[in-house]
């Protein structure tokens, strides 16, 4: 929490400093002279956005990872991870508990790692990318998972759950995707500084 008000504070003072041309993180932003509210309207959605997507996802991966030391999540997970080609393999090494705990650390490791955008931004792109990794994984669950598409209906037809459950990954992985380019963009800013 307190990385995210030190980010929305860096970014108001930002803002503060804009006139009716503005400089953001992607590159210089011009708007025309006679629509300077709407500009910085926008410009302030844009950042409130930024740090949403951000520390919103950092949150889900804390949270997440956090129960992942539960008996009820480790015992949820058991069904995408059991029928995936990629990781059911883990079962027969960690077991259920210690694949869903090491899964947790990963997590929360990954949580950690998008968070430090402020003070380490090469770190935090690292962080998207392992998560961007993480999500293509768990969408491969649509592919294996027993139960994603509606009986009856088949492809494209999501089941609640688990297909519905699984598709929101994809909203998750646009943005890993786009947080690591925007950290690797300011950490080459930082480095050419």
């Amino acid at each position: 929490m307190a990385l995210f008000l030190l980010h929305l504070c860096v970014y108001l003072k930002e803002v503060q400093s804009m006139a009716t041309t503005t400089t953001d993180r992607i590159g210089p932003r011009s708007y025309p002279a006679a629509e300077p509210a709407t500009a910085n309207a926008a410009h302030n959605l844009m950042g409130a956005g930024e740090v949403v997507i951000r520390y919103g996802l950092a949150l889900v991966f804390l949270w997440i990872g956090m129960l992942k030391f539960t008996a009820y999540e480790a015992q949820g997970i058991e069904v995408f991870v059991a029928n995936s080609p990629l990781l059911s393999w883990a079962y027969s090494l960690l077991g259920v508990r210690g694949f869903s705990n090491a899964l947790g650390v990963l997590e929360i490791s990954i949580g950690l790692m998008i968070a430090t955008r402020a003070f380490a931004p090469r770190l935090s792109a690292i962080g998207s990318l392992l998560a961007a990794g993480l999500f293509l994984v768990t969408l491969s669950f649509l592919l294996t998972t027993p139960g994603v598409w509606q009986a009856g209906y088949g492809v494209p037809f999501l089941s609640p759950m688990p297909g519905q459950f699984l598709a929101k990954d994809l909203v998750f992985l646009g943005a890993s995707l786009w947080t690591a380019g925007e950290a690797f963009h300011a950490a080459r800013q930082v480095d050419r500084a």
